[in-house]
């Protein structure tokens, strides 16, 4: 079953992690994807991945806290695709792990560039192809770190709250022009970036991912495609009445 068959999507860090398996995942049930990011050579590699599998896709470089740059980038696939019906917008940074007390005000704003201001630019020019395209979906990538706090990583953690009331604020302002605006607050999920972190573990990666998966009900960590096929749902016309919600995929971590 092609579940976004003739969809144009764009995904905003498309080239590794989630937002790689949302590209696949899309494409797989019938998307024309707009892999973008800042990291070429693996997103080339996902467009030949979908390509070779007989999907559609194209790669654009994109730093989406470069407003001229989403603008001139969704201007050129408006053009190749003739529509946009979806923005996943995927791309983030962790950012600095160290006391609010002691993060400068660079380590700050680096996270807040990337994370909230390219959640706004990203929206802002995608909207005018929505309305035109009468209506679509965006779908925010936010984190369990959007809902609840944790002694780590404040910028991060700021910015995904952030996320969350920009999705509900857009949510209001445009169902009036049948734009859905929805977060996903995925919990931990065993990525190239996860594993990068287990290397600092002391006890080594394995130990690591058992560790994470032992702090959630269900007793695992989750992988990539936990969370793409939550975007795959947002995207497609099956979630025509979610608008403003959170989808929480975090294996019971925010249910304590």
């Amino acid at each position: 079953m092609q579940r976004v068959k003739d969809k144009s999507i764009i995904i905003t860090g498309g080239a590794l992690g989630i937002g790689k398996a949302a590209s696949l995942l899309c494409a797989q049930h019938g998307a024309k994807v707009a892999v973008t990011d800042i990291n070429e050579k693996e997103g080339q590699e996902v467009i030949k991945d979908i390509q070779d599998k007989g999907g559609h896709a194209h790669f654009w470089h994109l730093n989406t806290s470069d407003e001229k740059e989403v603008q001139k980038v969704f201007s050129e696939i408006n053009k190749e695709f003739g529509k946009i019906d979806v923005l996943v917008n995927n791309a983030g940074i962790a950012g600095v792990n160290k006391p609010t007390h002691e993060i400068s005000e660079a380590e700050w704003d680096a996270v807040m560039a990337v994370n909230v201001k390219g959640v706004f630019l990203c929206t802002k020019h995608v909207i005018p192809y929505l309305q035109k395209n009468g209506g679509g979906s965006i779908i925010n990538l936010s984190s369990i770190y959007g809902l609840v706090g944790a002694r780590d990583l404040p910028p991060y953690h700021a910015s995904k709250g952030a996320v969350r009331l920009m999705s509900k604020t857009d949510a209001m302002f445009y169902a009036r022009d049948k734009i859905r605006v929805n977060s996903i607050h995925p919990g931990f999920i065993w990525t190239s970036f996860t594993e990068s972190l287990g290397k600092q573990f002391p006890e080594g990666v394995e130990a690591y991912r058992k560790h994470l998966g032992s702090l959630l009900p269900l007793g695992h960590i989750g992988e990539p495609n936990d969370i793409a096929y939550g975007i795959l749902y947002l995207a497609s016309d099956e979630s025509k009445l979610m608008t403003g919600s959170e989808l929480v995929i975090d294996g019971g971590y925010t249910a304590r």
